[in-house]
């Protein structure tokens, strides 16, 4: 399975959060499975591919070729990195190599990236494995707004069940395993209306 993972590229962290993606990683690899990722050799995405590298899995960075800077990308043995013209560019091809969807602790860019996924399997465009890891409840007042988004009409409230929201690394890796996968409907546009 290629897991992609979605997550801080900052250094600037409590450890406990670089500790939890690590952990990830090497579930990652132990399980044999691929990750997908943005690239970075720092932050939550660096912990995560060098937790994946160190138990001898492997990782697919995607990066557009401006991040090709010194210290940036994660150029290790295990991990091969490949290169696209713009950041459009980038999530589309996370998203089509991806079976399954993680979001760990990040700023806009990790928001951006969990949502564009979120909206399209609301839109039914496909049914893969979402999940948060929710490192020293990071993600409890992202996942509060969306409630409150749900009760007040601007979404549907099943959107909450499109995700997980998990406490640890196991917890991630045994819903993004064992989640069965529901019929996938294309839904129509008018629906949102109702």
């Amino acid at each position: 399975m290629n897991i992609c993972v979605f997550g801080a590229s900052s250094d600037r962290i409590d450890s406990n959060y670089l500790e939890a993606a690590e952990k990830l990683g090497t579930l990652i690899a132990c399980g044999g499975h691929r990750l997908v990722f943005g690239g970075g050799k720092q932050g939550l995405m660096g912990a995560c591919a060098r937790g994946v590298l160190r138990e001898g899995g492997k990782a697919l960075g995607i990066a557009p070729l401006f991040f090709d800077e010194p210290g940036v990308l994660m150029k290790e043995a295990g991990c091969e990195i490949l290169f696209t013209d713009t950041m459009s560019e980038r999530k589309r091809l996370m998203e089509e190599k991806a079976d399954a969807f993680v979001a760990l602790p990040g700023g806009i860019g990790t928001y951006e990236e969990f949502f564009e996924v979120l909206t399209l399997k609301q839109l039914g465009r496909h049914d893969k494995p979402m999940a948060m890891l929710n490192t020293l409840g990071y993600f409890n007042m992202f996942n509060k707004l969306l409630q409150q988004t749900a009760e007040q009409g601007f979404m549907h409230d099943d959107v909450l069940s499109l995700y997980a929201m998990c406490k640890d690394p196991e917890a991630v890796m045994d819903h993004i395993l064992h989640s069965e996968s529901a019929p996938q409907n294309r839904r129509s546009l008018s629906n949102y209306s109702k």
